[in-house]
This record gives structure tokens, C-alpha cells and sequence, in this order.
């Protein structure tokens, strides 16, 4: 608004409103009822799109969950809870040590019956919003899921899927005041898709300027790369590029909230990808790379993006990339 200061985002009819004086809160609600009579505030904002929020005003944090989601979900599916506790939400492949030869993965299990392939479709479309909303760790199993083939390989996905589903039905995550400021993790899993691809992953979030600040995330990426890349190093170079390019609506729409950003750092575990889009690093085998990645160069020449390199362990944009034990997902699940 030109005078009042006052944000909203709509949601086919949910409104979340920001303001900071309440007399132009009243104003919004005062234009709606001109039109629309039958409509409720709910001024404590403990819900919105089926999301629940609960506010800690003196941490400054607000806690996110979906309460009685998953119970709900899996009722529509027909699936009961295990007796068994399910730690990860996919199998985990055993590593082969001293490998020299990475090959591509097949499935030659029988296919799925017509029942089952819809039964698929409804867990992926029905868990989607919730992973994407509140509980990240299901986004690589899921993504896995949708791009498998329809067989039993697949089936025994799903189901493992839901196990893990009814084995923690009560996540929630913490966001807490910070800057504003945009930071992004990211990495790529090399040849781990089926038909030789590559997986994408980031982990997106909110911090203070120093960026010492963890926060929540306000998306986790977990992708395909659609073409297939030619090195560990191009599947990491093309992670960044996804990265960047979701980046740019993200950086516009909180300077329009009225958070200026700065340089967006993005942190990769790859020394060579980091070389190639800094300038750094000299290109001589890595020269067949898709001309769309040098996007992400220029973008670093224009300041909007500074690439960092960050070990392994610490990057949270690995987790979304590949299938893990049981033990590392209960590591990384707190966080």
C-alpha cells in the first residue's frame, strides 16, 4: 500500500496479513466487508493454508506443523502404522568401495498393476504439499518415487515411504527473526537417476547479514537434472545454476517486502565447480559443459550471487540428493 505500511499474501481465499500498526489492518478488513460480508480474522494467526503456527514473541520463533496431517493421509491410503520404527524415508544403497566405473542404475522388476500405479500417484500428490511445507526430509524419497518406473521396486518404495510417514507423523519446523537475508547450500548427486542422471539439491534460507543466523528453510530443492551431465563437477555446476535461477523470485520478492538484499552467497562442496563459475579455475576437459550454466558466471560478475566452497559434511543440500542410512537421518532430522 502507498501509505499504509501493510503486506498480504493470497491463497485462493486465505489471507496472511502483515502490518504494524493495527489501524491499517482494520482498513484492509473494512474494504473486504464492502464486498464480502461472510469472511473470519483470525488475529492471533494460528493457522493458515492448513498450516499450524504457534508464535514465541519473546524468542522471536514461530514453530510450523500440520497436526493430524499424516494420520489423515495414510486413513485415505489404507496403510497401517508398522510395529517397526522406520528411521529414513527410502532404503539406503550399500556403497561398493574402490569402483572405478560408476554405472547407472536399472530396474527390471515386474510392472505394476493399474491399482497400484494409482496408488502411487495419490501417496506422491497426497505427501508433496506436506513435505514441501513442513517435513523436507521426504522430498528426495519422494522425487525418487515419481521418476522411478512403475514396478515393484517402485511399490516397495511406497510402502517403505509410508512406514516412515507413520513411524514420525509429528514434524515441525522453527523459523526464527533474522536480517532477511538470502543464503542458499547446494550439491548434486552424480548418476544416481535412472537413464544416466544426475539428482539437484539446495537448501534455502533466511539470515542475519554476517549469515551466522540458521534458520528454517523456505525451500528445499530436490530435482532431476533433465539432461545428463558429463561430470561430477557439470552435475554440481548445474545444481547451482537451479539454484541461482529459483533464487531470483525469492531475492525479488523480499526486496518487495522491504528486505534489500546483498550479495546472495551460495555455499558447494565441488572446489572444481566453484572454480569454473568464479573465474578461477582454467577450463580444458570441461569444456563440452552446457552453455546454459554459464548463466550462473555471469550472475557472480553482477554481484548477485557469491559462490563459496564449504566441506561436505556441513552442507545441508547433500542430505536431498541421495538415499542415506537410517543413522544419518535421525542426525539431520532435529536440524
Amino acid at each position: 500500500h502507498t501509505t499504509r505500511n501493510i503486506v498480504f499474501t493470497l491463497v485462493v481465499d486465505d489471507f496472511a496479513i502483515k502490518y504494524t500498526n493495527k489501524a491499517d489492518a482494520d482498513h484492509l478488513i473494512g474494504c473486504i466487508r464492502k464486498k464480502y460480508k461472510k469472511f473470519k480474522v483470525d488475529w492471533d494467526a494460528k493457522q493458515y493454508i492448513g498450516i499450524n503456527l504457534k508464535w514465541d514473541h519473546i524468542n522471536h520463533t514461530v514453530e510450523l506443523s500440520m497436526d493430524g496431517y499424516v494420520e489423515q493421509a495414510l486413513l485415505e491410503l489404507k496403510h497401517t502404522k508398522p510395529k517397526q520404527h522406520f528411521k529414513g524415508p527410502s532404503k539406503a544403497i550399500p556403497k561398493e568401495y574402490g569402483q572405478h566405473i560408476q554405472y547407472s542404475t536399472t530396474d527390471t522388476s515386474p510392472q505394476m498393476s493399474p491399482q497400484e500405479i494409482k496408488h502411487k500417484q495419490r501417496a506422491v500428490g497426497k505427501f508433496l504439499f506436506y513435505a514441501r511445507a513442513i517435513d523436507n526430509t521426504m522430498l528426495h524419497a519422494l522425487n525418487d518415487i515419481a521418476t522411478s518406473k512403475d514396478t515393484q521396486d517402485t511399490t516397495k518404495a511406497v510402502k517403505y515411504f509410508l512406514n516412515y510417514a507413520a513411524s514420525n507423523p509429528k514434524a515441525s519446523i522453527i523459523y526464527r527473526a533474522s536480517d532477511m537475508q538470502l543464503n542458499i547450500e547446494s550439491d548434486a548427486a552424480y548418476l544416481v537417476c535412472p537413464k544416466a542422471r544426475s539428482r539437484a539439491g539446495g537448501y534455502h534460507y533466511l539470515s542475519n547479514r554476517s549469515g551466522t543466523t540458521f534458520n528454517g528453510p523456505i525451500t528445499v530443492k530436490a530435482k532431476v537434472i533433465k539432461h545428463v551431465m558429463s561430470s561430477a563437477s557439470e552435475a554440481v555446476v548445474g545444481a547451482l545454476f537451479m539454484n541461482a535461477q529459483e533464487a531470483i523470485p525469492f531475492r525479488k520478492c523480499l526486496e518487495d517486502l522491504g528486505h534489500p538484499q546483498n550479495t546472495t552467497p551460495i555455499k558447494t562442496d565441488n572446489a572444481t565447480a566453484q572454480g569454473i563459475v568464479n573465474d578461477t579455475m582454467k577450463q580444458k576437459r570441461s569444456k563440452a559443459m552446457d552453455m546454459r550454466f554459464y548463466w550462473v558466471k555471469d550472475r557472480v560478475q553482477q554481484k548477485q550471487f557469491d559462490i563459496r566452497w564449504r566441506p561436505g559434511k556441513s552442507n545441508l543440500a547433500d542430505y536431498p540428493t541421495k538415499h542415506h542410512t537410517g543413522s544419518h537421518h535421525q542426525t539431520v532430522r532435529p536440524i
